[in-house]
């Protein structure tokens, strides 16, 4: 009798564990499933955030160049790129299954900023002197109206000048009858010293910088002086764009434009600002003749008009969210005007 009830107890024991790993085998099984479903889910709502990325983007590039169609001579905030796009609901644009009593949220808002309303450190490193020179005396009035060491303008355009590769020199045929030629064929290459070419007669290439080149704001990191909270303060105000560019006076800020305008304080400029609000400036010679102070500035310090453009975008997608700034080029001369040149050149997601 007693080893009936030994075995029905065993037999009990050994059902509820057989049932319990059953159940936490399917337990398993199901929260497995749960979380591929999540990861797809989670995919597809990465990809649709990009699709609306790649859209906004779209819609950014055909603003600009409709403006630039429009306005070819001269770039102002009275523009219909410079309104802001106010957080906009694409909950009925996105592809889903409904589920009814559902709160899904797809919202899209963004601006977009003239690059060149901000002081662009690629001047820094002009091979023409004269420019360079001009482009350092800007910086550091920058510097100067931001609170922050002017001669740090100084390190910063050392840095940029020694990041660009070298100007390959010319042969000795090439250089006859330039002021530059010296005595036995060896061309004054200047900072870089003295060059002469091979023996084969090709033009030597000297080797490329190793300097780290300026990419980005936070880069001036690699200047000795600059520290992450001045680099935090001078964000506002100063961009790396590809090429040299002049500082657009029609929509740089009062701290930009009074470093580019000589013995002109902020307190001056925001009164230019005043101005301006009531009409752009429509050609450089009109600002040179308008504003005390611009007569001799040259273009390549300053303009009216603007080829590139940040387009800051924000989007909220259920659980997704996508933060990102792009830089976009509209060409306002050559071919590229009539031919859509207006093209994304980076995007940073943040």
């Amino acid at each position: 009798m007693r080893m009936k009830t030994r075995q029905g107890g065993v037999a009990i024991v050994t059902a509820l564990l057989l049932t319990t790993l059953a159940i936490s085998i399917v337990a398993s099984l199901f929260w497995q499933q749960q979380v591929q479903v999540r990861t797809m889910e989670n995919q597809r709502l990465h990809l649709q955030t990009k699709w609306i990325l790649r859209g906004a983007l779209d819609w950014a590039t055909l603003v600009l160049r409709q403006d630039g169609m429009d306005h070819n001579q001269y770039t102002a905030l009275d523009a219909v790129w410079a309104t802001p796009l106010a957080e906009t609901r694409l909950d009925q644009y996105i592809e889903r299954e409904r589920v009814e009593g559902e709160n899904f949220n797809a919202t899209l808002s963004g601006t977009i900023t003239d690059a060149t309303s901000r002081y662009n450190l690629t001047n820094l490193g002009s091979k023409d002197r004269t420019d360079q020179n001009d482009a350092v005396n800007v910086f550091r009035k920058l510097l100067q109206n931001l609170q922050l060491n002017p001669a740090l303008a100084t390190r910063t355009a050392n840095l940029v000048k020694a990041s660009q590769p070298p100007v390959p020199k010319l042969d000795q045929d090439t250089e006859q009858g330039k002021d530059d030629k010296v005595d036995g064929g060896k061309v004054d290459g200047g900072q870089d010293g003295i060059t002469s070419p091979d023996p084969t007669g090709q033009a030597k290439t000297p080797p490329a910088s190793k300097t780290m080149k300026l990419l980005k704001v936070e880069d001036l990191l690699a200047v000795e002086g600059f520290t992450p909270e001045m680099i935090e303060k001078l964000r506002p105000f100063v961009i790396v764009l590809p090429v040299p560019t002049p500082v657009n006076v029609n929509t740089a800020p009062a701290e930009v434009l009074a470093a580019v305008l000589p013995n002109t304080s902020v307190s001056q400029a925001n009164a230019l600002l005043v101005r301006r609000k009531q009409a752009a400036w429509r050609d450089f010679e009109h600002f040179k003749t308008e504003v005390k102070g611009a007569e001799d500035l040259p273009k390549s310090t300053a303009d009216v008009k603007s080829e590139w453009f940040l387009v800051d975008s924000h989007i909220r997608l259920d659980r997704a969210a996508l933060d990102s700034v792009s830089l976009v080029n509209r060409p306002l001369s050559g071919l590229n005007v009539t031919m859509n040149g207006t093209s994304v050149q980076w995007t940073h997601e943040y």
